[in-house]
């Protein structure tokens, strides 16, 4: 399998997570957003959404995170990154969502550049604007997480899934905008527990080759 991705991107950064916990080792190609990379035919031709990450696998062509990682799921069900039952289920796959659906669409790099080139959105006014959407989903993510009283050091029980998945790299993206996550003491727990684990310290950003 080979894996087009970005070092930065927060999409990228929790497939290569899902990968690492599934113990699956693939090509890594990088795809540089900094000089556009992503909307050159070449990668087009490929995924003409134009955006990371993008897995081939054989004749196959994956996009879009959720939808890569629930395949991967299904082909690779073991280590499951969802729980046995429905109810523990949708609770983990309503975490995930929290970030994957309402913190991360609205923080990403092209929503930034629109900001900066169509409204003249300096550093400051980027930063305060992620923080906004971010402090949402986190306060609501923390109280979620603070009433599961069965909860492990995870995000639910104690082993590292799919809403682990999610979260550690919207951790990562929110120190990036100078979030500071001392307001979120469980969330912050977690994501230090995830550390720990060489899946998701061999994901980290700065751990991609290129990270320059």
């Amino acid at each position: 399998m080979k894996l087009y991705n970005f070092f930065r991107s927060g999409t990228s950064h929790r497939l290569r997570i899902a990968l690492n916990l599934k113990g699956l080792a693939v090509d890594y190609v990088p795809v540089d957003l900094r000089t556009e990379q992503h909307l050159q035919a070449a990668f087009k031709a490929l995924n003409p959404q134009g955006l990371v990450p993008a897995l081939v696998d054989g004749d196959q062509v994956l996009i879009q995170s959720p939808a890569i990682i629930e395949w991967l799921e299904e082909k690779y069900p073991s280590p499951a990154l969802l729980p046995q039952g429905d109810r523990q289920r949708a609770h983990v796959r309503a975490l995930a969502a929290m970030v994957g659906c309402d913190i991360h669409p609205i923080n990403n790099r092209r929503i930034l550049e629109y900001l900066r080139q169509q409204f003249k959105a300096d550093e400051a006014a980027i930063n305060a604007w992620c923080a906004t959407w971010i402090s949402a989903g986190f306060d609501a993510f923390e109280a979620l997480l603070a009433a599961d009283k069965n909860r492990g050091e995870f995000c639910f029980g104690g082993q590292p899934g799919l809403a682990d998945v999610y979260l550690v790299p919207q951790v990562e993206s929110a120190r990036r905008f100078k979030v500071d996550m001392a307001r979120w003491p469980l969330i912050s727990a977690v994501d230090a527990a995830c550390m720990k684990l060489d899946a998701f310290e061999q994901a980290a950003p700065l751990k991609q080759p290129d990270a320059l």
